[in-house]
């Protein structure tokens, strides 16, 4: 009975890994990443020739690039959906350690490529963004502290992740990325939002963060061109907004064919923030709507299958990652449409980029992990448990 209303698989002793794996993980879910992944090599092939030749390159030198790091990502996602939430945790508060120290240290050892923010490490065959690693380590040791509040005499855990995603919030702005910065308090809120916050608390942090953003948009010649940008009511043709809003235009429903998009060769980020603007310029609308139902189809039965988890922790944890991941591709494709202030974001598995891959396969990865089905135990058990 308890399967047939939780979904609960049973777990068979001394099962072996890969059997059990297969059994309990979410088919739906890990093959839309892999469908997404292809998309992006898809799209790839259109939009990084042009960049590769300008930088005098081999046509698909990206494109190689780009499968490589995706499949180090699909390792990474594959092995850690493999792995138990308890080793999940540990591992992320490892990652978290080393990328928060790496995050602190980009000042000092770090570079800008010429884009006026601060963000990555140059290896010299490959660059490094240690936000990217950041964000799924930090939303783990977050649930961590709050599910540990919950406990009798527990620790003021949500005090305490407040407190770090202040300070992570901090650094990020100093680079300045505000995009990510964005992303880390969102996905903070939502775990706390699930953690019982009062609604209360949610508008004063939201009513915090519109002063925030005053306070940058003064101080920040950045993030006030930005804006600026964004509320303008005529779009300059010659920027990346207006290459991108004359693309999505021109592709209408059908695209206007495979390889005889324009905006690649006007775009500097084509291949990364608006590959977006490519797949709706050469496949039409029905490409950029799949992609989304790729998205939504993520977000849902992975929300749905962490409604049904009783341990406060993965709940948790699960609502942060399966948040970041949405709101991620939602901010990506809303700035190419002008619906957002440009962010700077890559489109989870479908841009170019090293860091944003294979980061975005340790959190699917642990994401997977976390809703793989389990035994929930007998609901009179627990009924009996809480009353006694």
């Amino acid at each position: 009975m308890t399967e047939m209303v939780y979904g609960a698989v049973p777990v068979r002793d001394a099962e072996p890994v890969l059997p059990k794996w297969w059994r309990t993980i979410d088919k739906w879910s890990i093959s839309c990443v892999l469908i997404l992944f292809g998309i992006g090599i898809l799209l790839g092939l259109a939009a990084s020739p042009p960049l590769a030749e300008k930088n005098g390159f081999a046509p698909f030198h990206y494109v190689q690039r780009q499968a490589f790091f995706g499949c180090l990502a699909l390792g990474s996602m594959l092995l850690t959906s493999m792995m138990s939430p308890a080793l999940v945790r540990r591992l992320a508060v490892i990652g978290f350690l080393a990328a928060f120290a790496a995050l602190i240290l980009l000042p000092v050892f770090g570079t800008d490529f010429g884009k006026g923010a601060v963000r990555w490490y140059s290896l010299g065959f490959a660059s490094v963004q240690p936000s990217e690693f950041l964000k799924p380590g930090f939303v783990v040791v977050a649930a961590w502290m709050m599910a540990a509040s919950q406990d009798i005499n527990g620790p003021p855990g949500l005090s305490w992740s407040f407190v770090l995603a202040i300070v992570i919030v901090a650094f990020l702005a100093m680079q300045p990325d505000f995009g990510q910065a964005c992303l880390v308090l969102f996905g903070w809120g939502v775990m706390y939002f699930v953690a019982g916050a009062p609604i209360v608390l949610l508008l004063g942090m939201a009513l915090c963060v519109i002063v925030a953003g005053s306070v940058a948009y003064s101080n920040s010649e950045h993030f006030a061109r930005r804006i600026d940008g964004f509320l303008s009511p005529d779009v300059d043709p010659n920027t990346q907004l207006g290459f991108a809003t004359n693309a999505i235009r021109e592709g209408g429903f059908f695209g206007v064919g495979v390889g005889e998009g324009e905006v690649k060769w006007s775009l500097p980020d084509a291949h990364t923030d608006f590959i977006i603007a490519v797949a709706a310029e050469e496949y039409g609308l029905i490409l950029v709507l799949c992609i989304i139902a790729l998205y939504t189809t993520v977000l849902v039965r992975s929300l749905a299958r962490l409604m049904r988890e009783r341990d406060p922790f993965i709940r948790l944890a699960g609502a942060g990652l399966v948040a970041m991941f949405g709101v991620q591709a939602m901010i990506n494709m809303g700035v190419a449409v002008r619906l957002l202030p440009a962010k700077g974001m890559t489109l989870p598995f479908v841009s170019y980029g090293g860091s944003s891959l294979i980061a975005g396969g340790l959190a699917m990865g642990m994401l997977f992990a976390f809703t793989r089905s389990r035994p929930q135990g007998e609901i009179g058990d627990i009924l009996r448990g809480r009353f006694r």
